[in-house]
């Protein structure tokens, strides 16, 4: 419409009314819409425009042709992964639901595999040829010849396929490019990972938080930074250790600008500190740890004189840091971090993370990192009957004795690639951009060429997508309902995400693709009960049937989209309510016995990782506030706040090249490969020795009219990466990069 001020005033008037309905947090989506003369309706729902799950309230009204449309996301005030907030990247929800680039067809590749021919066909053709594809590797292979990679809850549906089918081969880069490694070091410390859906980190009530290369207030996760502003306002201490001056360090009372690989170095000295000066919680370690005298004999050559050099920190800023610690524990915390495959002694580097957090006394303290909830909810499979026994043992755990469940996508990614110690011959790509997620993209490329099929199931027509032979378009979380969803942060809480408007074009839900397809390959008792070809409100019948199990009003959970379990929250340690520790000694183990058991350190131990040649600079990574990774550098309301990443470089650096900043550059890493031309950023707060950039930039997929070469990859010059041996974690941060102009 025009904008003219009768326009503008009429849009004011209608804010306001919405922000006093806002203001109002305990009405329910029913009351708000009733509030308004029933003129719009407010659907609960969970946002996935990351991982964090947050809750959202849709508003949704007609346009002048009667179709609803979404037109504003708020954060929902009873779910307590928003708290009423949003970040920019789940108000821009909406961008993703209306980006013209979206799927909404199902698409059969006409032409070469990657060169983006395709024709658009109807479900019944697309999904009888997938089938028929499937059924000719797993006829000639074996079922165990079909292997998925997924992120995000859709791939759930996928999982039930393949296990139906008799495969076990699944995997998600988030175990071995993300927090898979952190999981399993807290895991062999504690018997318990830091948190599933959100770490139990409670920075509201911290006296000190120590930050290692988390960047909170860029790795937007929504109630974390929420209570990490709560600490920063309340004056709480911010240690930051980090080679980038970061937004949290701009919040810290110390930053430590560490020489990149040298984590370890710090850790364990400061280990060695918080023991030899008695900094530690004696009465805690006690009672609850085991392997103490062999930890303290293990660090003692870990001195500060020595560290200051290692990491080429100053020996106050050390000292200071262990003796702030010291001084306000319990109420303190290494932060666990989430991203942490970085030089491949990862596992090793989380549990030292963990031990310091253990012998000050932080695990179930306030301020320190709180026990898990309580609030058990009962099994529910719908009746859905056991899975067959994979025909071939899953090769997705590789040689890697602490690999997780979750499986290892480069392990996948050889074997198919090697056709040891059997063939894998089909993928399913459920929600990921393996190549914009995977290091070594030209190796993903060649397993990918080596497949006889490969189907995608997507929102966008990412780089990844558009080698598929098929393509599935799935719509957005704002288009579907999913499964119920078990939060837990303090407390713990049952989350919807149920639909606010109806697919777009002919995108499908997840589940609704999965089952089609269970029922083409001949395993119908896998699909969601009594659902047809058409039927979309199946799912939300079997979320009924799992609100009863449960015990949950599911109408009321509809309404208000979060309902919290009773009497769950119990996040500190008191007599009444003592820890769990699901480790062997069931004590947090210092020293690991399951390590020791498997021929591994017990006790972390520090090693050098390889410098950069001389002349070049070692390649860091990481997030924007405004984008998750690939998965949103499309989206019309982010792509406008940022359009492409910039490589940071030290000021030193960038004159001693002749670089001036905002100009164009272009990197070539060690292997010669030659990255997109990308704006510098020459900046005092980077260290000599490294550059930064953010990572899902440099799309290659012409179909993203707005991503397509915009920017440029980091990942296309990660060509190396040195496996973590406890877990198979892939450290990518031992790529080394020029700059020059472009």
């Amino acid at each position: 419409m025009a904008f003219s001020r009768r326009n503008f005033l009429k849009l004011a008037a209608m804010s306001a009314g919405s922000t006093l309905i806002a203001d109002t947090p305990f009405l329910s989506t029913r009351a708000r819409a009733e509030a308004e003369g029933g003129n719009v309706r407010y659907v609960a729902t969970s946002c996935e425009m990351c991982f964090w799950k947050c809750g959202v309230i849709a508003k949704v009204q007609k346009n002048k042709k009667g179709e609803d449309v979404v037109v504003k996301l708020e954060g929902n005030p009873f779910h307590p992964q928003s708290n009423g907030k949003l970040c920019a990247r789940g108000q821009a929800g909406i961008g993703q639901l209306y980006d013209e680039d979206r799927l909404k067809k199902p698409m059969i590749r006409t032409g070469e595999r990657g060169d983006g021919q395709y024709k658009e066909v109807s479900w019944e053709e697309a999904l009888d040829y997938t089938v028929e594809k499937l059924k000719a590797v797993v006829d000639k292979y074996g079922p165990h010849a079909v292997a998925m990679m997924s992120h995000g809850s859709p791939g759930d549906y996928f999982t039930n396929l393949l296990m139906a089918m008799g495969s076990g081969n699944i995997a998600f880069p988030s175990f071995a490019q993300c927090k898979g490694i952190r999981d399993v070091a807290w895991e062999l410390t504690f018997g318990h990972k830091p948190g599933s859906s959100c770490e139990r980190v409670d920075l509201k009530n911290s006296k000190v938080i120590v930050l290692f290369g988390t960047h909170l207030g860029e790795n937007m996760h929504n109630s974390q930074n929420q209570e990490f502003a709560e600490a920063v306002g309340r004056g709480a201490k911010i240690i930051c250790v980090d080679p980038r001056y970061s937004t949290a360090a701009a919040k810290a009372s110390l930053w430590l600008p560490i020489k990149p690989g040298t984590d370890m170095a710090l850790l364990l000295t400061w280990i060695n500190l918080i023991i030899s000066n008695g900094w530690y919680d004696k009465e805690y370690v006690e009672q609850y740890t085991v392997g103490f005298e062999e930890l303290k004999e293990a660090v003692k050559g870990y001195t500060v004189e020595w560290c200051a050099k290692e990491t080429e920190l100053h020996e106050a800023d050390i000292i200071e840091a262990a003796k702030d610690l010291g001084r306000y524990a319990p109420n303190v915390m290494i932060h666990p971090g989430r991203h942490v495959a970085w030089y491949g002694d990862d596992t090793q580097r989380s549990r030292a993370m963990a031990i310091i957090n253990a012998i000050l006394g932080s695990w179930g303290r306030e301020g320190g990192i709180w026990l898990p909830p309580k609030g058990k909810l009962a099994g529910f499979n719908d009746g859905i009957p056991e899975y067959p026994i994979p025909d071939e043992d899953p090769i997705i755990k590789g040689n890697y004795p602490f690999a997780g469940g979750e499986g290892l996508t480069q392990v996948v990614r050889d074997v198919t690639i090697t056709g040891k110690p059997y063939p894998i011959k089909a993928w399913f790509v459920c929600g990921t951009n393996l190549m914009k997620s995977l290091p070594a993209p030209e190796l993903t490329r060649k397993a990918i060429d080596s497949l006889d099929f490969i189907v995608a199931v997507d929102l966008l027509p990412t780089d990844t997508v558009m080698m598929a032979d098929v393509i599935l378009p799935e719509c957005t979380y704002l288009e579907r309902h999913d499964g119920l969803f078990k939060i837990e942060t303090r407390e713990t809480g049952v989350a919807i995400r149920q639909p606010a408007i109806e697919p777009m074009g002919e995108s499908k839900p997840a589940w609704w693709i999965g089952s089609e397809l269970c029922k083409r390959m001949g395993h119908p008792e896998y699909a969601v009960k009594d659902s047809s070809m058409d039927d979309l409100q199946a799912w939300e019948k079997r979320m009924r049937r799992q609100a009863k199990a449960w015990g949950i009003d599911f109408d009321k959970l509809a309404d208000e989209g979060y309902i919290t379990i009773p009497d769950s929250e119990a996040p500190y340690i008191t007599p009444e309510n003592q820890p769990v520790f699901k480790t062997p000694s069931k004590k947090i183990e210092l020293f690991s016995s399951e390590l020791d058991e498997k021929h591994f350190d017990p006790i972390p131990k520090y090693e050098k990782v390889e410098p950069p040649p001389e002349g070049m600079y070692r390649l860091v990574y990481g997030r924007s506030p405004v984008h998750t990774f690939s998965r949103t550098i499309n989206d019309q309301w982010l792509w406008e706040l940022q359009k492409e990443n910039q490589v940071w470089l030290n000021t030193k650096e960038a004159a001693r090249l002749g670089l001036k900043d905002n100009q164009y550059v272009v990197l070539e890493n060690q292997d010669k490969v030659v990255s997109n031309k990308v704006l510098v950023k020459v900046t005092e707060r980077i260290r000599q020795d490294c550059v930064y950039m953010v990572h899902g930039f440099g799309q290659n997929s012409k179909r993203l009219t707005r991503a397509y070469n915009k920017g440029a990859d980091d990942q296309q010059l990660i060509t190396r990466y040195k496996v973590d041996p406890i877990t198979g974690g892939t450290g990518m941060r031992v790529n080394f990069v020029t700059i020059k102009e472009a």
